[in-house]
């Protein structure tokens, strides 16, 4: 069964520091959270992604989901996606473009706070789930990975961030994360704290 479409993905995760680089990172997608799309629920297992990593299809990163608003590719590494145990991780070197700094400041701002993905599904199952009918998508082709405005699952993370790599240390962000509840949803801004 082939079907092209795009899920989104609400909440978000924000940090900054005063390097002028900006990466944008998240989760694209979340592993076995259930989501409504009406007449059915839906659930993206781990593995989903897998085979379209490994065969290096070539995913585009855009603002909702517009191909005339690119911002990045995995064929030329300004996007960077992989597969955990939480999901598909994100990771988007944000171009020296006025979109990309009109996207850091819509972010910044909390005005988008949420990502998507397109895909064709190549494989899934269905199960009748306490009288509703449970779609579980085991295996797509990839082909982009968007921040976008409407999202449809409540259960992703996207994160700003201008740290090099070298410098981050996953647990030190964690401990100095500053949070803030907007509309409902969880935001985290991060400021390097020695700047």
């Amino acid at each position: 069964m082939s079907e092209k479409r795009a899920i989104g993905f609400d909440a978000a995760e924000v940090r900054f520091s005063d390097d002028e680089k900006r990466t944008l990172e998240g989760y694209a997608a979340v592993f076995d959270s259930v989501y409504s799309l009406g007449r059915f629920d839906e659930v993206i297992k781990p593995g989903a992604f897998s085979r379209a990593i490994s065969e290096g299809q070539d995913v585009r990163a855009l603002i909702d989901h517009d191909p005339a608003r690119i911002i990045g590719r995995t064929k030329n590494n300004t996007l960077e996606i992989r597969e955990d145990s939480r999901g598909l991780h994100t990771r988007i070197h944000l171009p020296d473009t006025q979109e990309a700094r009109d996207l850091s400041t819509l972010i910044e701002r909390g005005d988008l706070d949420a990502m998507s993905f397109g895909f064709t599904v190549q494989s899934d199952r269905w199960e009748k789930v306490e009288d509703r009918n449970v779609r579980y998508i085991e295996d797509v082709d990839l082909f982009d990975c968007s921040v976008v405005a409407y999202p449809a699952n409540p259960d992703t993370t996207v994160a700003l961030r201008s740290m090099p790599d070298d410098m981050a240390d996953e647990d030190d962000l964690r401990r100095r994360k500053f949070r803030i509840m907007l509309h409902g949803l969880r935001v985290n801004t991060w400021k390097n704290p020695e700047s």
